[in-house]
């Protein structure tokens, strides 16, 4: 029986070769008898064993390799096809190490430790493994390292060094392989590639596009696509980062500097609400290239190819005089004397209910907190007169973040999505479920639009009435949800940018009310709300609410850099004030514009989408006369005769203090509180409008005034939306 047969599995261990001479029927059984191996977040250790590695002594985990063992012990192996974060392939041989008793050298990568193993890893024997097979990858490479893009960077150069021969044996002619088109971010020599498959493990199991693979066999093998495409993933920049050679490398980067020409500070991503960790290579005043730093409970070692590419978009429609539009629809030049005084003159002038805000997307806690001091002079509350915010509070900070974190994502068993797309709100996050469904068989279901998110989920519907349905426990995934142990919605913020964003909110605080979504028992909040600004939980932190005040229409404009703006959100007859960084749609409704620091020109705080506190960096100087978001503020203060209390940027931290002490705590997540009462539903809120729940964004590659700005997002739109988006292909009648 089944029970029998599962035995002999666990005591014996014969795999499914053996089992073939059994029964199908009690095959099946025993597979299905079979447990399945699940994912922790917390290490599991295994019972020590002593190894000897180079004639000392080592205790380590019994679950290591050799490779593993070797690296917690401090003992350098070369390798080129071992990556951390992916699966081992074992191709490139490079990491062979020479084991007591063994016949031959081991491949350190795919080689388990053993209890008493005796590992040499400097013998004459390994050393001559290594040199051998570095003669056999260095015998088809091309000999171009001057004009390599990845020279000084480079695996290859580095370990041939110590490893290689002085001259090599063979003279034949060196194969030549035809590159391929990947697209405008990918440049391909792939006469230079080794084969070590990184990018095909990376394109599978990190970014979910199983497109790319080897064909041929031997001399003819090649990395490719087998049918010409491109390779459309939000992640593809990151195959240049595991390239161990310069096969593939960085096209808008491609022969524009070398690394030791170039100085780094370390940041943050505001593309996505993630805040992906980052760091910014620049060359006097300008921004070369931006790269991924590691941050484990964030984006691991990834990034998206905006965040990675759209940097070129600060270069161009940049805003450096303040100006003044005249009578004929131009602009003319100002000091910022005149600027300031002409704006403050115009502030005085109203007060209260007649003056509005409006906070952009890449707004600063610095900024944000001057903007609502100046604002509270003048007894003005109004923060937010577009009529597509999200429809969120400030009340509770449980309310309005992304309560289970990032990394939480590894421990959920099922997931529902609400009215929002991973794949291109936040495609770093994307690839964590992605990583969930295959490592502990995470189970997601998704209302709204169905889009391929590259892991298959459960479509429940694309109407908000499936979530009515759910709310009210009608449904059967309520079934699903009930029987979770660490369920988690999330829900997008654009969907709450809807007429009925408020209910839909409300529909899903009944769900994680009715559900064990919030389990306090378990020290479990799967209450989530994904942001699609990095600047939102800012402005929420120190209480600055997304929900329109007030229907009056203002007189008095005051955008501070938001440039996704509705033509009827601004009226005909107000005064409209821009600071910010670009000439994009904001600027369009301006009769003063201010020029402002970008996020890559100035030392400032953000937060991220759940709740973590983190520090932009200045890494060049802004262009022209402008200056940082706070810095403005304050100065337009005097004019107005309302001087706010601080002059640099410690005193205004200060007060940022006063407001919300968390927001000093760097790269820490301050524990939210009454997470019950944040996700209670509350009463009189509007009714749902049963419609589509739609995909918000059409362009991927142009959602704010910087991507908009940027000649690479440009390029990639053209090459890639006919290809991804539905609106963007070309239609045929017949």
């Amino acid at each position: 029986d089944r029970r029998r047969v599962h035995g002999i599995i666990e005591k014996t261990g014969i795999g499914k070769r053996m089992l073939k001479s059994l029964s199908k029927s009690l095959f099946r059984q025993a597979l299905a008898a079979a447990p399945r191996k699940g994912f922790h977040a917390s290490r599991r250790y295994h019972a020590e064993i002593e190894i000897f590695i180079d004639g000392r002594s080592f205790k380590c985990d019994n679950g290591l390799t050799i490779f593993q063992a070797c690296h917690e012990a401090g003992v350098v192996i070369p390798r080129f096809c071992y990556h951390e974060r992916l699966s081992v392939a074992g191709n490139c041989r490079m990491c062979l190490v020479e084991v007591e008793r063994a016949p031959k050298p081991v491949a350190a990568c795919a080689a388990q430790v053993a209890p008493g193993m005796r590992i040499n890893t400097a013998s004459e024997k390994t050393r001559i493994a290594r040199g051998g097979v570095m003669e056999f990858l260095l015998a088809n490479h091309p000999l171009d390292c001057p004009i390599c893009d990845q020279g000084g960077e480079c695996d290859l150069q580095d370990i041939s060094q110590v490893y290689g021969y002085r001259q090599g044996r063979y003279m034949e002619y060196k194969r030549s392989v035809e590159d391929k088109n990947f697209g405008p971010l990918i440049a391909t020599i792939m006469t230079r590639c080794i084969h070590c498959t990184r990018c095909v493990r990376f394109a599978e199991e990190v970014a979910g596009y199983p497109e790319l693979g080897t064909t041929g066999r031997g001399k003819a093998t090649e990395i490719g696509t087998y049918i010409e495409k491109m390779i459309t993933s939000e992640l593809s920049g990151n195959l240049v980062d595991v390239c161990p050679v310069g096969a593939l490398t960085n096209a808008p980067y491609a022969f524009t500097s070398r690394p030791w020409e170039l100085k780094s500070v370390e940041s943050i991503d505001l593309m996505d609400s993630l805040g992906s960790a980052m760091q910014i290579d620049f060359r006097g005043a300008e921004i070369m290239r931006i790269l991924p730093r590691v941050h484990e409970e964030i984006n691991e070692e990834w990034i998206s190819d905006k965040g990675r590419h759209a940097f070129d978009g600060l270069k161009k429609q940049r805003l450096t005089v303040p100006l003044r539009r005249n009578p004929d629809g131009g602009f003319s030049e100002l000091t910022w004397q005149e600027a300031l005084v002409e704006v403050g003159r115009k502030m005085a002038e109203f007060s209260g209910p007649d003056m509005g805000a409006i906070i952009g997307e890449f707004a600063d806690v610095e900024g944000i907190v001057a903007l609502r001091d100046l604002f509270h002079r003048f007894d003005c509350e109004n923060f937010e007169i577009r009529s597509n915010a999200p429809k969120l509070n400030a009340d509770l900070r449980a309310g309005y973040l992304l309560n289970s974190r990032i990394a939480g994502i590894d421990e959920a068993d099922v997931l529902l999505l609400v009215g929002v797309n991973p794949r291109i709100d936040a495609p770093v996050f994307n690839a964590r479920i992605l990583k969930a469904t295959r490592r502990n068989n995470l189970k997601v279901a998704v209302i709204g639009s169905p889009a391929d998110l590259t892991y298959d989920y459960l479509h429940l519907g694309s109407t908000t009435r499936t979530l009515l349905e759910i709310a009210e426990g009608r449904h059967p995934f309520c079934g699903r949800l009930a029987n979770a142990k660490l369920p988690m919605v999330i829900v997008g913020a654009r969907a709450l940018e809807r007429e009925d964003g408020s209910a839909i909110l409300n529909a899903v605080k009944t769900i994680a009310t009715n559900t064990p979504i919030i389990s306090p028992s378990n020290g479990w909040n799967g209450f989530n709300i994904l942001h699609s600004e990095g600047s939102r939980v800012g402005a929420l932190d120190v209480g600055i609410s997304s929900v329109r005040l007030s229907e009056r229409r203002p007189k008095f404009v005051f955008i501070l850099g938001a440039d996704n703006i509705r033509n009827q959100d601004i009226p005909e007859d107000a005064f409209v004030v821009y600071l910010g960084h670009h000439g994009d749609e904001g600027a369009y409704y301006a009769d003063i514009i201010l020029p402002a620091a970008a996020y890559t020109e100035k030392s400032v705080t953000y937060v991220n989408t759940e709740g973590r506190v983190q520090q932009g960096r200045l890494a060049v100087p802004a262009p022209g006369q402008a200056r940082t978001d706070w810095e403005v503020i304050r100065a337009l203060s005097e004019e107005c005769g309302q001087a706010l209390p601080y002059d640099t940027i410690e005193e205004i931290r200060y007060r940022i203090a006063e407001l919300a002490p968390h927001l000093l705590k760097y790269d820490y997540i301050e524990p939210t509180v009454f997470g019950e009462l944040a996700a209670r539903p509350q009463q009189g809120k509007s009714e749902l409008l049963l419609t589509p729940l739609t995909d918000n964004i059409d362009n991927y590659y142009m959602t704010d005034a910087i991507s908009r700005s940027s000649v690479v997002m440009a390029k990639c739109s053209t090459a890639f939306n006919h290809v991804k988006g539905t609106n963007f292909r070309e239609k045929t009648f017949g």
